[in-house]
């Protein structure tokens, strides 16, 4: 889960580089083209395409109609309100996705898995304070997409049932890439030498990202690894301060305190279990 936090704040810096040069949906496209071709590798040493196939086509087709949705989403928003705004709302994932889990995947909820997900959301408020700032349109798209990130997360719980990491990203990138070809090609701008750098971290990243949460996924429950994702809020405020100069004040400071507080309360439990270590 490290590894997929690590990768989001990457294309998070890499997208804001070439969002206001290049149209959401071009961005996309390339993401899932480039990306494919990248996964390749794995692919080849997973047993190849052969390998790929997989009982459960309508559902890998519905998540990543889904997760279409809410990448558009994400993108659309991150270039009209600041990054720390960006994810707090986003980081309304865990509720829908801790729902879903527990009404289609049959997931209990515990006391530490409430206690986590209930200090990092209070983290979120405190950060956010509904009704200090003005809503604008950023905020109800980003709202929108953490809705759509919540449904995609729980069906990819449930893919990892069933088929293997690498065949879920494989499919994301291929479904992706056929939803994306036609927008794409309505917008598409020819990027310019200095954008290439930047697109190629867009679908590396991009493409480890959902690699490594869909790991973390068949590790643990989605109601443990969704709560640990909440740590990008306050990394994302500290890149937002060192690179777009937005400023953190105290009430982030406090609002990332206790998003920490709350991972670091979920997770001993956890590693006592044994299930967990031989999973």
């Amino acid at each position: 889960m490290g590894g997929s936090i690590a990768s989001f704040l990457t294309m998070t810096v890499a997208g804001r580089a070439v969002i206001p040069a290049l149209d959401v949906f071009q961005v996309m496209e390339m993401r899932s083209v480039i990306g494919w071709f990248i996964l390749l590798p794995l692919v080849l040493a997973s047993g190849g395409f052969r390998a790929m196939r997989t009982k459960r086509p309508l559902q890998h087709i519905g998540r990543n109609v889904v997760h279409y949705a809410g990448q558009f989403a994400w993108l659309q928003a991150l270039t009209l309100i600041p990054l720390a705004q960006l994810i707090s709302i986003e980081f309304t994932t865990p509720i829908w996705g801790a729902l879903l889990a527990v009404l289609f995947l049959g997931e209990r909820m515990n006391s530490r898995k409430i206690a986590a997900i209930a200090f990092g959301l209070v983290g979120v408020l405190v950060i956010v304070r509904p009704g200090a700032t003005q809503v604008e349109p950023g905020h109800l798209i980003m709202l929108a997409g953490a809705v759509f990130f919540g449904i995609s997360v729980v069906m990819v719980k449930s893919l990892t049932r069933t088929d293997k990491v690498v065949a879920i990203i494989f499919w994301m990138l291929i479904i992706q890439s056929v939803i994306g070809i036609v927008p794409a090609a309505m917008v598409w701008r020819t990027p310019t030498a200095d954008m290439w750098p930047w697109i190629v971290l867009i679908s590396f990243s991009g493409m480890s990202s959902h690699f490594c949460m869909a790991r973390a996924l068949t590790y643990a429950d989605a109601t443990v690894v969704m709560p640990m994702d909440f740590l990008r809020l306050p990394l994302s405020a500290l890149i937002g301060f060192l690179l777009y100069s937005e400023v953190i004040d105290f009430y982030t400071a406090v609002g990332a305190a206790l998003i920490l507080a709350g991972n670091l309360f979920n997770m001993p439990r956890r590693a006592r279990e044994p299930e967990l270590a031989t999973s």
